[in-house]
């Protein structure tokens, strides 16, 4: 069990006796009132998001979940295919479990794969990952100090924001959590 004040985005807990991937907290202490969590919660077994207010002097319980390192293979469009580093055993997953790491998953990618109780429920992604940009505007000339960044295209069609003077063929380093460019890989 742990204190309300310390739920974190990604972590799992129980409620109710039905596991909750916790999508966003926040501490607020209004006025004179208590201090309270307040929580958008994912349900692992329909998906659903509810919100739930915490107290501050509330425990939760934290679900112990089970990792396995697995290195993704590749895709038949529905399924995503993936090998246990250790015992070589495969297995698919649908897309629906995956959701917010496909962008980022290309062949060959090392990620952490969640069981509880024997059952998968989740991925947990590098805290960054390296992407080729196969399309992106061409650099301007003189833009190299320039806080305007530019739309460029990623391997896994991944879109986001890159400064100007990164070009296409160019390999980068992006944040899984938040989706933005972090720097130029050195190839």
């Amino acid at each position: 069990m742990i204190a309300a004040t310390q739920i974190k985005k990604g972590m799992t807990i129980k409620l109710n006796g039905e596991l909750y991937r916790v999508f966003s907290s926040q501490h607020i202490t209004p006025g004179n009132w208590r201090g309270m969590v307040q929580t958008k919660l994912k349900s692992i077994k329909s998906g659903s998001i509810i919100e739930h207010r915490f107290r501050s002097e509330d425990r939760v319980e934290q679900a112990y979940l089970e990792t396995h390192e697995m290195e993704y293979l590749y895709s038949d469009g529905s399924d995503y295919y993936f090998m246990n580093t250790e015992t070589y055993e495969q297995l698919h997953l649908p897309a629906e479990l995956l959701e917010d790491a496909i962008p980022f998953m290309t062949p060959n990618i090392k990620l952490e794969i969640e069981f509880h109780e024997g059952k998968i429920i989740g991925v947990e992604m590098p805290p960054s990952v390296e992407l080729r940009i196969v399309s992106t505007e061409p650099a301007l000339k003189g833009a190299t100090v320039s806080n305007v960044n530019k739309p460029a295209t990623m391997e896994t069609g991944l879109v986001i924001q890159v400064p100007p003077f990164i070009n296409e063929g160019e390999l980068i380093r992006v944040d899984t959590t938040e989706g933005k460019y972090l720097e130029r890989v050195k190839e």
